[in-house]
């Protein structure tokens, strides 16, 4: 029986591999990290064999080793069921099998990947860009995932882009005052007798851009693992939709804006309010939650919620309320142990907080005033790719988003005893 070309290339390197590995056993004066690398790299040629192998299986091939394929037409039985996915596969595993054998060296491509790519009516180069376009309902699906996963995604005010978009440009209103004159950037209303007259004002806007950024995360299957398609399919949709919910929250709360959203903990709009005089590090009192809540304006206060770091649960649980020289149990700590809010709002623990006693490690937050653009490669809500590497055993997904929030600035009240600003996005200082 005659060997594929690539069996036959392997076996040649095997053999050569061995001899190198034998004369390098052979020096007296070898190394020790010699001689692993040695042993390490005839193992890995006969894990490619055994994978060869595997792949040869059921294949016939002609003296030079290419492949001897039946052309003999063949009718194949339609399915017992109809398929009732938006697609030519019927599950995700089977779409990631067809993945599989197209990305290894010398597969086959399945020619239901390609209607995949046609069915988008995308003009995106799928190969180009390193994988297989996932089936619409498929990549959905885990995108539904990551919004359940995540915590931030789902409270922003979203903006679906369309499939031949890769941005927006908004026009924000550019309000740094609520006095007469610069409310809405700038309309001003009178009170006006009948026949009088007003002086003409009209808005000031701000342009917003959003250019979505890529997010890109992988995964390195087992052999084990890839031998359960199921297992595959499962582990897949977990892993990716975690690390991408993940890193969406990360970049939402505190991302730079460079190659990521802008996130409220960096945004130029965000109020610190300072600390208590004499207040101990590290710690979280009464006086702390009742002035982060008067820093953000009454109007939007109904959609807030509370994001923490979870090291402060505790200091929620005993805050105290000074009473002279005594203290007694504040209010906010009786609220947040039998409700679960502060100020009748929701206190969310999420991981991208900072360490307790840090800037950032509570933040009341408005997140309908968060703009999260995102984008569908098939007039969706995801656009994902699935690719081994050269070489390795990997899989790759793409979600593109871009984020910050709809006001550029802290905003001056109408009316106010202080230089006091207001806004969406309020955090402590650090107390060290």
């Amino acid at each position: 029986m005659f060997k594929s070309k690539a069996m036959k290339q392997l076996e040649a390197d095997l053999a050569a591999k061995q001899k190198e590995a034998a004369a390098i056993n052979a020096k007296a004066d070898a190394t020790e990290d010699e001689i692993n690398k040695a042993r390490q790299d005839v193992k890995n040629l006969k894990n490619k064999i055994s994978m060869q192998k595997e792949l040869d299986e059921g294949k016939t091939f002609d003296e030079s080793g290419e492949e001897v394929i039946d052309r003999t037409p063949v009718n194949h039985p339609l399915p017992a069921e109809p398929n009732t996915h938006k697609g030519p596969f019927n599950s995700f595993s089977e779409q990631v099998l067809a993945i599989m054998k197209a990305s290894v060296k010398g597969g086959t491509v399945d020619p239901r990947l390609s209607k995949v790519v046609n069915a988008s009516g995308t003009n995106e180069t799928v190969p180009s860009e390193g994988g297989f376009l996932v089936q619409t309902d498929y990549s959905n699906e885990i995108l539904k995932m990551i919004y359940d996963t995540g915590i931030l995604p789902k409270l922003c005010r979203e903006i679906p882009l369309s499939a031949n978009s890769n941005g927006i440009k908004i026009n924000g209103i550019d309000e740094t005052s609520r006095a007469d004159g610069y409310r809405h950037g700038g309309v001003q209303g009178y009170w006006v007798e009948e026949a009088g007259t007003v002086t003409a004002s009209k808005p000031k806007w701000r342009k917003i851009e959003l250019e979505l950024k890529k997010l890109m995360a992988v995964y390195y299957a087992t052999d084990e693992l890839l031998s359960d398609s199921t297992a595959l399919e499962n582990e897949l949709r977990s892993a990716f939709s975690d690390e991408l919910a993940f890193k969406l929250d990360d970049a939402i709360f505190q991302g730079d804006g460079s190659g990521k959203p802008l996130g409220i903990i960096k945004a130029p709009c965000l109020v610190e309010q300072a600390k208590e005089s004499g207040q101990a590090a590290d710690t979280v009192v009464h006086e702390n939650i009742s002035n982060m809540w008067n820093r953000m304006p009454a109007r939007i206060r109904a959609n807030a919620v509370w994001l923490i770091n979870q090291e402060i649960e505790p200091q929620l649980d005993n805050m105290a309320l000074s009473m002279g020289t005594a203290g007694m149990l504040s209010p906010y700590a009786t609220e947040y142990m039998l409700k679960g809010t502060l100020k009748g709002r929701p206190v969310l623990p999420i991981e991208q907080a900072s360490a307790l006693g840090d800037k950032g490690d509570i933040v009341l937050a408005a997140m309908n005033h968060y703009l999260l653009a995102t984008k569908g490669g098939v007039k969706m809500d995801s656009s994902m790719h699935l690719k081994f590497l050269e070489d390795e055993m990997a899989f790759r997904v793409i979600f593109r988003a871009d984020g910050e929030p709809d006001i550029a600035a802290a905003i001056t009240p109408y009316k106010a005893t202080s230089n006091r600003t207001v806004s969406s996005f309020v955090t402590l200082a650090a107390r060290s």
